[in-house]
């Protein structure tokens, strides 16, 4: 793979990751984001090839199987991963990538990238967290309780991280992202 600027964002379910990233595109229309794998099902509006690349469980397996994700991991009981190619990609487009990863995508990618700029998103509380969990209608009980669960373990993590952005107001939180985006040591 080549060598590019790297950038990956990491938070726990619920923190707000997908919004911020969305307005970073907007401010930043050349920022490449890579197209995640799931095997979980789209949720409403979401399209395949565009939001997420969905597939089953087998495709998912068959492609751990050639060696195809540069990170994948099993969270919420789904399959999440990063297509080798499409790091490849991006960073030979550009030379600049975003990756929107759990804790377990960050480091695998800072095994390979040893230089990347990892940011980490965090709920003003767990309380709120779980207030976006439920408010989206997407969860079941039972999921909301293993996201919260998970996010509490991720959040331990957040120390592993080069900047932590708390998502108390998003278009602040936005701002920041952004700026790191356009600022950050490594760009230059």
């Amino acid at each position: 793979m080549g060598r590019g600027l790297v950038f990956v964002v990491s938070a726990p379910s619920g923190a707000g990751k997908s919004t911020l990233l969305s307005i970073a595109r907007k401010r930043l229309p050349d920022l490449a984001v890579t197209v995640s794998a799931t095997t979980r099902q789209p949720r409403p509006g979401e399209k395949d090839g565009v939001d997420y690349y969905f597939l089953s469980r087998e495709e998912f397996r068959k492609a751990i199987a050639r060696n195809a994700f540069a990170e994948w991991a099993e969270v919420h009981g789904q399959f999440y991963g990063t297509f080798k190619s499409e790091i490849e990609r991006h960073i030979g487009q550009s030379g600049t990538i975003v990756l929107e990863l759990d804790v377990q995508g960050m480091q695998s990618i800072r095994s390979l990238y040893p230089d990347m700029v990892s940011i980490f998103i965090v709920p003003p509380s767990l309380e709120e967290l779980k207030s976006r969990l439920i408010s989206r209608g997407t969860n079941e009980e039972e999921d909301i309780r293993l996201r919260l669960a998970n996010a509490t373990r991720e959040m331990e993590a957040q120390s592993e991280f080069d900047h932590i952005i708390v998502n108390d107001d998003v278009e602040n939180a936005a701002t920041q992202l952004v700026a790191l985006f356009q600022t950050s040591p490594q760009a230059s």
